[in-house]
Formats: C-alpha cells, sequence, structure tokens
C-alpha cells in the first residue's frame, strides 16, 4: 500500500519536507494577499497565464489537480533547435527523461522513474504520448518531429481516466498550433556545426465560408560527423556515422462558421534517412563508469551494416456537435502507419578479442542484426462533454484502438575472406495484433464556493495476439525439418478498472491546495523473441496507485508561480524485460511490487522588468520490492556487479531501483532583453539541465552506472520592431559527454549524447 512507501525513512523525509514546503507557501500566499497594498505593487509585469489541457479542455494550470508542466513559446523554440527530435524534453520538466537506442525512430519515455527500457518493436510503455489527441502506441509513431506547436505538456502520474491504458506513468501531450480564421504564419531557417539545417515554416489561409487551412513544414539535415576508422574489405559500415534527413509536414484544415458544428482534418507525413544511434564497443573502463583510455566521442570503428529509413503517415479527422444548454460531442477518428528499416552494428567494435572482451573498440563476436517494421494503427474516441449545470459538469466517452504490426528480425552472417559478402542468415517474422476497449466517466463538482471535488473511471479491455515463424540462430522453440521454427502463437488478454478522485481548494485568490489518488494500468504483454535460446512469454496487467498532495501559487501580484507537489506510488506487477547476460536472451518478469515517492516543483518569475525564469527540480526515489526475481548480469563476465548474486550467477534485484530514473532532475532557464529605442529589442537566453546518476539496466554495476549530466545552452539576438529574429546560439556549451545507456550482452558497449554545437538563425513572423 502507499502508506507502506511513506513508512519508508526516505519518504518520510520526503513527507516531512513536502508538508514544511506546502505550509511556506502557503503561508507566503495568505501573507501576501491579505496585506500587500496594491499601491506597492511594482511594476514589474505579471508571468504569463499557465494554460493547459490535462482535463481534455483548456483550463488554468492552478485549477487543474495535476502535477503537469508546460512548454510553449520561445522556450519551446529554443529547447528545439539545432535538429534536435523529441528526445529534447529530457530532463527539461520535472521527473522527465526520455532516451533511445535507435536514435531518431524510438524514443523511450519515463515519468517518475517508471518506463520501459526494452528496446523490441511491440514493447509497451507506461507513458502515453498522445499528438493532437490522438494516443500514439507504437514508439516509432512517437518519435513524429516536434514542429509549429502551441505547446507541450507533460501530466505527472496515472492518467488512467480521461487517457486510458497504458498511461501508469502519465501522459506527454503534444498540440499542434491550430488554423486561425486570419492570414499570417512565420518562417525560420538555421545553420550550425555539422552543416546542419533546421528550416521549418507554416503559413495559416483563410479559405472563406467558415474554412481555413494551415500548412505546417519542417527540413533537419545533419551532415554525418562520427568517422570510422575501420578498414578493410570486410567492414560494411560507412565510413562517416550520425547524420541524418528528416523531413516532415502537416496540413490543417478546419471549420467553424459560428454554428454548432466545427471539424478540424489533420494530414501529415515523415520521411527520414540517416543511420541508427552508434553503439560505441569497450566505452566503459572495466571497474568503473569512466571512458576507457583514447575513447574519442567522433571516432569509432564499426564493421557491420549500418542504416536506417522511416516513412510514416497519418489522418485524423475531429468532428464537434454543439447541443444547445447541454454540452459538445467531439469525435475523433485517426489512423496511423509507418514503414522503418533499421540495422546496425550490435557488437559496436570491428576488433574481435576472447574473454573477456574489454577495451575500446574490442568486441566478442561480430554481431550485425536488423528489423524491418510496419505498425498501423486506428483509434475512434467519442466524447461527450456537458456544460456547467448548476454546481456540476461531467465528461463521458467510448475508445476503441485497433494495432496491426509486422516485423522482420533479420541477423546477418560474419562475411569471410573467402565470401566477403553480407549475407541474411536468420530472419524471425513476427504479426502482432493489439485491440483496446475502453469506457470512461469523470465529473466535476463545485461543493462550495472554496471547494471543488472531480473523480472518475474507465474501464479498459485489451486482447493481444502474437505469431512467429521463420529462421531463428539457436532456438529454443520446436524446429521443423527445413530449419525454419514452427509457427508459434501466443495470446494474452486483460481488464481492468483505473480512476482519480481529487479536490482543489481556494485558500486565496492566487493560491490553491490539491490533493488526488489516482490508479494507471498497463496491459498485458507478450516477448517475442526466439534468437538465442529465447522464447515467447508474457507478463500480467501492471496497475499503478498514487497519492499526491500540492499547491499552485501566484504570488508577489502574480510575478512567480509556483507548482509544487509530493507524491508516493505503488505499482504491483510492474512488468521488467531482462535483456542479455552471456547469451544474449531476453525474458519478461512482473515485479511483485515498486515503490516510488518524490517532491517537485516547477517556477516561474519575472523579479523585474525584462528578464524571465523558470526552474524546475523533482527528487524521486524508486525500489523494486521482490525477493524471487533475478536476471543474468552484463555477458562475457566483464562487468562489475554490485548487486547479490543467487547460486546461478544472477544478479538479484530486490532493493533496487528502476532503470533510467535518477534520483535528481533540474531545470533552469533566464532570458534577459534590453529594448531599443527603435522598438527592437537584443536578448539573451540561456537554459540548463541536470539529472543525477542513473543505472542502465535492472541490476547495478560500476560500468553500466551513469555519471550526472549537465547540459546548457546559450542563445543571443536581435529581435527588429517587426519581430525578424536573428540570433546565434550554442547547445551543450561545456562539451559535456556522458553515456546515456548502454548494451551488455557482449562488451562494455555504451551510447553517448551530441558533443556541443553551434549555429545561427533567423525566424520572421508575417
Amino acid at each position: 500500500m502507499i502508506a507502506s512507501t511513506l513508512r519508508s525513512r526516505r519518504g518520510a523525509h520526503l513527507l516531512l519536507a513536502g508538508v514544511s514546503s506546502l505550509a511556506v507557501t502557503f503561508a507566503a500566499g495568505a501573507a501576501l494577499a491579505q496585506t500587500a497594498p496594491a499601491a506597492q505593487a511594482s511594476a514589474a509585469p505579471a508571468t504569463d497565464e499557465v494554460v493547459v489541457t490535462a482535463s481534455r479542455r483548456e483550463e488554468r494550470d492552478m485549477d487543474v489537480p495535476v502535477a503537469v508542466s508546460a512548454v510553449s513559446g520561445q522556450k519551446l523554440d529554443v529547447l528545439n533547435s539545432s535538429g534536435l527530435d523529441i528526445r529534447f524534453l529530457s530532463a527539461k520538466t520535472p521527473s522527465l527523461i526520455v532516451e533511445s537506442s535507435f536514435g531518431r525512430t524510438y524514443p523511450r519515455f519515463y515519468i517518475r522513474g517508471l518506463g520501459n527500457t526494452d528496446f523490441d518493436i511491440n514493447a509497451a510503455q507506461p507513458v502515453s504520448v498522445v499528438y493532437d489527441d490522438v494516443a500514439l502506441e507504437s514508439p516509432l509513431l512517437k518519435a513524429f518531429p516536434v514542429f509549429d506547436l502551441s505547446g507541450v505538456d507533460v501530466l505527472r502520474g496515472p492518467q488512467g481516466t480521461l487517457f486510458g491504458r497504458n498511461t501508469p506513468a502519465g501522459v506527454v501531450k503534444l498540440d499542434s498550433a491550430k488554423p486561425t480564421d486570419s492570414f499570417g504564419g512565420y518562417g525560420s531557417l538555421s545553420y550550425g556545426s555539422f552543416n546542419t539545417v533546421n528550416a521549418e515554416g507554416a503559413v495559416n489561409q483563410p479559405l472563406g465560408d467558415g474554412f481555413s487551412a494551415r500548412l505546417s513544414a519542417l527540413v533537419e539535415h545533419r551532415d554525418n560527423w562520427v568517422h570510422n576508422t575501420a578498414t578493410g574489405p570486410l567492414v560494411f559500415t560507412p565510413h562517416k556515422l550520425e547524420g541524418y534527413t528528416d523531413i516532415a509536414a502537416r496540413l490543417q484544415i478546419a471549420y467553424d462558421n459560428g454554428g454548432p458544428f466545427t471539424a478540424l482534418l489533420n494530414i501529415h507525413g515523415r520521411d527520414l534517412d540517416g543511420t541508427p544511434r552508434v553503439f560505441r564497443a569497450g566505452a566503459f573502463q572495466p571497474g568503473s563508469n569512466n571512458f576507457a583510455p583514447g575513447f574519442d566521442v567522433y571516432k569509432v570503428a564499426l564493421d557491420g551494416p549500418s542504416a536506417q529509413t522511416l516513412r510514416s503517415g497519418g489522418i485524423d479527422l475531429h468532428l464537434n456537435y454543439k447541443f444547445a444548454g447541454l454540452g459538445v460531442l467531439h469525435s475523433i477518428t485517426a489512423f496511423e502507419a509507418a514503414k522503418v528499416r533499421s540495422v546496425g552494428d550490435i557488437d559496436g567494435g570491428a576488433n574481435y578479442v576472447g574473454f573477456p572482451a574489454t577495451g575500446l573498440n574490442n568486441a566478442l563476436f561480430w554481431d550485425a542484426t536488423g528489423d524491418k517494421a510496419t505498425p498501423k494503427e486506428f483509434s475512434q474516441e467519442l466524447r461527450f462533454e456537458t456544460e456547467q449545470f448548476g454546481k456540476w459538469r461531467g465528461q463521458v466517452g467510448l475508445y476503441y484502438f485497433n494495432q496491426r504490426l509486422t516485423y522482420d528480425e533479420i541477423d546477418y552472417a560474419q562475411p569471410t575472406l573467402a565470401n566477403p559478402r553480407l549475407v541474411i542468415d536468420s530472419t524471425v517474422g513476427h504479426l502482432n495484433h493489439n485491440e483496446n476497449f475502453g469506457a470512461f466517466a469523470s465529473v466535476e463538482y463545485k461543493a462550495t464556493d472554496a471547494l471543488t471535488v472531480r473523480g472518475g473511471l474507465r474501464y479498459s479491455n485489451d486482447d493481444k495476439n502474437d505469431k512467429i515463424w521463420g529462421n531463428a540462430l539457436f532456438p529454443a522453440v520446436p524446429v521443423q525439418a527445413n530449419g525454419n521454427i514452427v509457427p508459434v502463437t501466443t495470446k494474452v488478454s486483460g481488464d481492468n478498472v483505473s480512476g482519480d478522485l481529487s479536490a482543489t481548494y481556494v485558500v486565496t485568490p492566487h493560491v490553491n491546495l490539491y490533493a488526488r489518488v489516482a490508479t494507471g494500468y498497463l496491459g498485458p504483454a507478450i516477448q517475442d523473441r526466439v534468437n538465442f535460446g529465447s522464447v515467447p512469454d508474457t507478463a500480467r496487467n501492471e496497475t499503478t496507485t498514487s497519492g499526491e498532495i500540492g499547491v499552485k501559487a501566484q504570488l508577489f501580484d502574480r510575478r512567480v508561480h509556483i507548482d509544487f507537489d509530493i507524491y508516493a506510488n505503488e505499482t504491483k506487477d510492474l512488468q521488467l524485460t531482462a535483456v542479455g547476460g552471456a547469451v544474449n536472451s531476453a525474458a519478461l518478469l512482473n515485479a511483485k511490487k515498486v515503490v516510488g515517492n518524490g517532491v517537485e516543483t516547477d517556477i516561474q518569475a519575472r523579479p523585474i522588468d525584462n528578464l524571465t525564469l523558470t526552474a524546475g527540480v523533482s527528487h524521486n526515489f524508486t525500489k523494486i520490492e521482490d525477493g524471487t526475481i533475478s536476471v543474468a548480469p552484463c555477458g562475457a563476465g566483464n562487468c562489475t556487479v554490485t548487486d547479490p548474486l543467487n547460486a546461478q550467477g544472477n544478479a538479484i534485484l530486490n532493493g533496487n531501483p528502476l532503470p533510467q530514473a535518477p534520483q535528481w532532475v533540474a531545470n533552469w532557464t533566464a532570458r534577459y532583453g534590453i529594448p531599443m529605442a527603435n522598438g527592437g529589442e537584443v536578448f539573451a537566453y540561456t537554459d540548463w539541465s541536470y539529472r543525477s546518476e542513473l543505472n542502465y539496466f535492472l541490476y547495478t554495476a560500476k560500468e553500466f552506472t551513469s555519471r550526472p549530466e549537465l547540459q546548457g545552452g546559450l542563445r543571443v539576438g536581435y529581435l527588429t520592431p517587426r519581430k525578424t529574429e536573428f540570433a546565434v546560439f550554442v547547445r551543450n556549451i561545456t562539451n559535456q559527454i556522458r553515456a546515456e545507456s548502454a548494451i551488455d550482452f557482449n562488451n562494455l558497449t555504451g551510447m553517448v549524447n551530441d558533443p556541443i554545437t553551434w549555429g545561427v538563425a533567423v525566424k520572421s513572423k508575417f
């Protein structure tokens, strides 16, 4: 239970700190409201009103009883500069981490430590990405580029009522800028190091008779900048890596003639050509998490094939009809599809040595793998949003989701001088079918002028069907006479009722307190890898229960906006994937219980004219509580495991934190502008993010514990009277290089962040 979590020493300390902070904030807000005369108010402008859509309708952040962070405006533009993909959000809000072992095609999200490190194409994640009100299931679709947005909301904690299953950790919600009834738009262009080009623009055009359209486009390009030092007739890796050309576009057509019916059609697509994430063999020194001697972020030695392409597209139709005096009926119909091909040198090296496989560019054996994946997703939601009926208002709806995912898991044979060709020696075909039905209702009751209560329930039903066939390496499943595996079909199903109950209390017009209890649900899972002795297996439903209390306040004549919360959660049957070990096998596990707790703060301030400050910080604690589960540690015995081992040599997970779950995440920004006499402005904008050390895997090892990471950026520019911006910028200004993830089955392979980049930019609105 959550109460047991709070009884832990760490939980008690966090609770005490949280209650103290709540008390201080409450006291300050109340005192300010009661004693600060209006005549003494500073002339400094108030902070912008924060508007979020956490409850599927636009509301002030102050009024929403959910821990939510919003990123929009210039902050979003700056953080998303220099050709970055959606991983730019990592550590930019409290408790959020985003990483990938595929590069730009497969982001993995973690909120409050809850996530899924599994790299399999069919892996489910407990953080939902909702793009323009459409929930994207496949990680290959979650990677759609971020451009021409009105904002990003990060909803922390279970969102199991209005957003549904696969949200026990939270939701990352992205909303495109919508068509309007006036002509306008913008264009931006930047150029920087590695010949990085980032071009983005949008045009909004009224069409008459209630119709309007908005066309947005993005072109990102970066030259290959990592040099491959491997040479010879058996090297199939390009001479340079890490480049890409990424093109995306979105056309929206809206209809609104002032009547009860409105509509919005959204057509979008993406075309990516590049290289996958570069794996760096022997990146770590044995016995430490320092880089190996001679490590150079600009160099690798690879010999396997390396290529990545992604073509994706989608269409969604939003229909709304307002019934006078009753409410609005919303319909969202969506179809998303992608075709992805990715192949990489998994061993990360070009020099093959015996046990143990350590040292820069060294691997135990040659290994190159790839896949061809085609996810297709259809969803339909009907939601009725009522008017305010006295003290009541509510929402009720139905939801349907259907996914068909096909992919080929490919392994390449090692070429030899006698046969110097790249050939496929194993192909396993996969067909996944995932179907979900949901029904939900949410109600809000204004009990008094100061107290508002909200609650909701959602029923979810999941059915998954998985089939595999083809030829596998070292299969543990039955094999036919022709060498192909006997086709295997695996099925799982499950259902769940999740929900939330919250209360908001208005202490003063500028200080709100809230409390919330919520549950979330991740549907049952199937692991279908059959190479290297793996067999298909399943995992039960994962359920999370969370409680939080918080305060949202506008202080000092609205010059300071503070959101603060303290939470505790408990996840039962947490789905874990044990990957790696000496034979590179994969297996699903359910941990009986995982507990977590933490504190989170978001601050926005304008202490003086022309200076805007933001800051966010979180402290998260996670702990696996299950004495029965263990996993095989690193293959080839080349890492220093710090967990106790059982009789089979497996690492015991009981007491470990979750992977990719740093205790501290922090971010801060500052913008200062100097107005010019001609109406223009000279400005400087700096942003920083920090995350403390974290584990890459379920077990702990010295080599696979990441060092803390601090990333900073600076943008300096001139804004003309007509709002054209000229700027220079730097990303990763300290040039700090950190490993962000790793591969453990063969050698001490790591993946790192980008080095320092710089550029010049121009943006104009019209």
